[in-house]
């Protein structure tokens, strides 16, 4: 290690001692002369930007010699651009126009954090993504964010892939889309695999992590991710890309846009195909996805709409690797039946609308639905008739009561409803926002039989089990943002109300039928003071509440139903942001009342169920930071170091000698999948114009499988760097000619990103099973990007 540091020193000491210079000057309304603070300015091609201060004055450092493009941003104001010569220290001074149509923007910003607002937040912008959207998920184009932990089923990144923020699983990480909730209203996750390629359709992300504000949804208990489809595009432009790697992978990848029309229309589309073998032996995927969006721009108005839909068919490798065979057989899949597939259809709908009614006071709403139909299909050993509702027969004089079959089990559902906000501006110390959502979901489960070999032909399609869960999900929320001098005071209240049917019968052909309904208060406090024109401090006290999945409701009964969970989130921090350095240093503590985690416990008919655990908490300490060092090289780190702990905890296993179960009880121990530190680092340099080589570096510390702290059910730690080079040219008839090459774990890291366990007494042996999730070696990702 040391060499190697010695040897990248040397290479980049040339690019760091040559002649710097910078651009200093003042943003301001081209009609008023108003300072237009925070507006921000960046150098074309390169890492160098800034952000203007209360005044409007801005300074770009570490500029060699050139000439250098210039573009200007700022809410409400039309985006300019401008060539500049540097051959010294220079003075420019900027002056931007009112835009006349409203931007996109206003769609979300209901939902969003702000400097003022006291939350811990990135916000992600869409030439960030583009740089690593290579075809793997949108959980790895997010991987060097702070305390993020991503994985992949298939070992390489695409199909069934997962986050986790702050320890917490994705079922606790809120995801909206404009504002609309996308997580499954009952099981609470977020399955990216019904997403391909949804990164190419986005323009920004900001990653909120704990509770953060009022959103929709279900609430965040780790994080939030609110993300924002494909904004207004003044120009009409085309877009191939085209990407090759390991495993068969194949991207393929169609961008169109009309461009403003008679400055009032806009139109845009996406078409998108991804194709990949796995790393993990079978574990294939096959994803198509389209993205269609139209707009309407008046002069205070803005209407548009979307529509998006993804179709996947994946071979399943859920099941892991099990921990006798990493050493010999890491891409190991226990199925073998050709169709054990994953297949399942996501279509959205979304009518977005914004409206200025006055300078002080605006309004949004959006309509949504969303139709999914979907299954699995899995081949099965000799299977009980009884569990699927068949009489046994006799065939000559034989009595027949199990049969290997295939066997699938569907969902159907429809999520519909609307979200709306009114903000009003009355000042520039005060802001107040109101908003809110109703929504409804109306899901079916159900299991067929399609055929099997000792069962009769008119048996088969026959529906052995038929469940509905049809949920009934209100929010409504008040914010208000007060400045007084350098302070501003935040405050943020929601009520949530959640109303929760299940019918019908599960997959093990139980009756259900419970009834729930569910009142939350979320209120939040903020405070923020702004030391100087480049720094502040926050601090901020937030309660989140959240209902048991449909998991609980199915494997309980209402007198043993889990109760909800609770979080108080308390976050401080001190952000700076001067010229060529920005940083964000944050500490938390996340307070859980009755958190739902598993412990082995079982129902009485032999389900896994979560229980509550009276006290659990998260401590810990975030840095965020990049230092642009000259205008060639440029260092982004992260780094978290938390504590994350169950006060008391009691673990279940099946005793096979004496039946049912035995039970050991802990204290202070470790919280499942929460490592002590992540941290992570993205170098890039750019030793030529039009080029860029970057290693991200990415280290986990070592997670447990479970909630013992047992070191000998755990994930190791492991340490995985990327290499990424890109390329970027002009030619006749294209605006921009991409190539980029992304080489994952470039050094053949073994490690494994997720995994399970369970324990048993049998034999008067006590035996834990450990299965993991073994990550891919050295592979890559071969882009050709047109833009048109």
């Amino acid at each position: 290690m040391k060499n190697l540091l010695i040897i990248a020193a040397a290479i980049l000491m040339p690019f760091m001692a040559s002649a710097q210079f910078s651009i200093s000057g003042k943003i301001t309304d081209k009609q008023t002369g108003e300072a237009l603070s925070r507006a921000g300015i960046y150098v074309e091609n390169s890492f160098v930007s800034a952000q203007a201060n209360q005044a409007g004055n801005y300074t770009l450092k570490n500029l060699k010699s050139g000439q250098y493009i210039i573009r200007i941003s700022y809410l409400g104001y039309q985006t300019k651009q401008q060539n500049i010569t540097v051959t010294s220290n220079s003075m420019v001074n900027f002056e931007l126009n009112r835009n006349s149509l409203l931007a996109d923007e206003v769609l979300v910003r209901s939902t969003r954090a702000t400097e003022n607002s006291g939350t811990t937040y990135r916000n992600v912008s869409k030439e960030e993504l583009e740089k690593n959207n290579l075809g793997q998920d949108f959980p790895f184009l997010l991987n060097q964010t702070p305390s993020v932990v991503v994985s992949s089923d298939a070992g390489n990144g695409i199909g069934y892939t997962g986050i986790r923020i702050r320890g917490s699983d994705p079922t606790r990480v809120n995801v909206t889309v404009n504002g609309i909730p996308y997580n499954d209203s009952e099981s609470q996750g977020t399955y990216w695999v019904n997403m391909a390629d949804f990164a190419s359709s986005v323009d920004n992300i900001q990653i909120q992590r704990g509770v953060g504000t009022s959103t929709n949804g279900a609430g965040a208990f780790g994080g939030s991710l609110n993300i924002q489809t494909t904004t207004r595009r003044d120009s009409a432009y085309a877009e191939l890309n085209n990407t090759f790697g390991s495993y068969q992978t194949l991207k393929n990848t169609v961008n169109v846009g009309t461009g403003t029309i008679n400055n009032r229309f806009s139109f845009d589309g996406r078409l998108s195909r991804i194709k990949s073998d796995g790393y993990i032996d079978r574990g294939s995927s096959d994803l198509k996805s389209y993205f269609v969006t139209g707009a309407y721009f008046g002069k205070n108005s803005i209407l548009r709409a979307n529509v998006f839909s993804g179709t996947e068919k994946t071979y399943q490798s859920w099941n892991g690797v099990p921990e006798k065979l990493l050493n010999s057989n890491r891409t190991f899949n226990s199925f073998t039946y050709d169709d054990q597939t994953d297949n399942y259809v996501q279509n959205h709908y979304q009518l977005l609308y914004s409206k200025t009614i006055s300078s002080t006071f605006s309004a949004n709403a959006a309509l949504h639905y969303t139709r999914g139909k979907g299954y699995y299909e899995e081949f099965k050993e000799r299977q009980s008739f009884a569990k699927y509702g068949i009489s046994p027969y006799t065939v000559g004089g034989t009595t027949i009561s199990k049969s290997d079959l295939i066997r699938r089990r569907w969902l159907d559902n429809d999520f519909y409803g609307m979200t709306y906000s009114f903000n009003y501006n009355p000042s520039s110390t005060i802001n107040f926002t109101i908003g809110g959502a109703y929504n409804e979901y109306d899901g079916d489960h159900f299991g067929e039989v399609i055929r099997g070999q000792f069962i009769p032909i008119n048996l088969s399609q026959q529906r052995y089990y038929q469940g509905n869960g049809y949920k009934k999900d209100f929010n409504t929320y008040a914010k208000a943002n007060y400045m007084i001098g350098n302070f501003n005071l935040y405050a943020d209240l929601q009520y949530r109300s959640v109303g929760y049917k299940i019918s019908g019968t599960d997959k093990s052909r139980i009756s259900l039928d419970q009834d729930d309904q569910l009142n939350f208060f979320n209120p939040k406090i903020g405070l923020s003071y702004q030391l100087n024109e480049g720094s502040n401090v926050y601090a901020s006290l937030a309660v989140a509440n959240k209902e048991p999945n449909r998991k609980d409701y199915v494997n309980s009964t209402p007198a043993t139903r889990p109760s909800s969970e609770n979080l108080v989130d308390i976050e401080a921090g001190y952000r700076l942001g001067k010229g060529n350095f920005s940083s964000g240093l944050n500490v938390y503590g996340m307070i859980y009342n009755d958190q739902l985690v598993l412990t082995g416990k079982i129902n009485d008919v032999g389900e896994y169920i979560r229980q509550n655990v009276k006290d659990s908490y998260r401590l810990g300490v975030e840095l965020d930071s990049r230092f642009q060092i000259n205008s060639q090289l440029a260092w982004g780190i992260t780094a978290s170091l938390s504590n994350n702990k169950i006060r008391n905890f009691s673990e279940f296993a099946d005793n096979y000698d004496n039946g049912g179960q035995i039970q050991n009880n802990y204290r202070n121990v470790d919280l499942a999948f929460s490592p002590e530190f992540i941290g992570s680092s993205e170098l890039s340099l750019r030793p030529f114009k039009r080029t860029e080589i970057a290693l991200l570096s990415k280290y986990v510390g070592e997670q447990y499988l479970d909630n013992t702290s047992n070191s000998a059910r755990k994930l190791d730690a492991f340490f995985v760097n990327d290499l990424r080079v890109g390329y970027n040219t002009s030619f006749k008839g294209l605006k921009n000619i991409g190539l980029t090459l992304l080489v994952n774990n470039v050094f053949s890291e073994k490690y494994e990103s997720n995994g399970y366990t369970f324990s048993y007494l049998s034999g008067g042996s006590f035996t834990t099973e450990n299965y993991y999730f073994t990550q891919a070696p050295s592979n890559f990702l071969l882009s050709l990007g047109l833009k048109f």
